[in-house]
């Protein structure tokens, strides 16, 4: 996943005074069958509507969907293609404070993700970042997921 128009930070402590703003948008992403199917193998979880096309068809959601699980999982996907920050060596999950899947991802459905800086608190040696991820689903009025990340970065 590559982002045409990421936006690039010099320094990871240029992110301390833009609390409040956003950070960038990654590109779309399309969630195909093969990926969900993936997923599932990785996870153990072969529930029928990530996994059977024919009995999904059928069901709730008029096809097969994508584990919330697999959503959230592209998060650093993600974040590498919405936004970079230069001087920044490596970065950790730290966790996550609140996580809410809104909208089931059918299979083909295009998602991207939208970042929010929430909080800054300065490490010895980095930055513990605080961002909220809106990842807005193709066509749909509500997002796929909304998530809370924290991570930390080490210049």
């Amino acid at each position: 996943m590559t982002a045409s128009g990421m936006k690039r930070y010099g320094h990871l402590a240029d992110l301390q005074g833009r609390v409040g703003q956003e950070l960038g948008t990654s590109d779309w992403l399309t969630i195909a069958q093969d990926r969900i199917d993936l997923f599932a193998r990785a996870t153990g979880d072969h529930q029928w509507i990530h996994t059977d096309p024919a009995r999904a068809a059928a069901g709730p959601f008029g096809g097969t969907v994508a584990h919330g699980f697999l959503t959230l999982s592209l998060l650093p996907a993600m974040f590498e293609a919405g936004f970079a920050i230069d001087d920044v060596r490596m970065g950790v999950n730290y966790g996550l404070n609140r996580v809410r899947f809104m909208a089931p991802v059918r299979v083909g459905s295009r998602i991207r993700g939208h970042f929010k800086l929430l909080g800054y608190e300065a490490l010895e040696g980095g930055a513990q970042l605080t961002v909220q991820t809106t990842i807005e689903l193709e066509g749909s009025a509500k997002p796929a997921c909304v998530a809370e990340s924290v991570s930390r970065r080490f210049v």
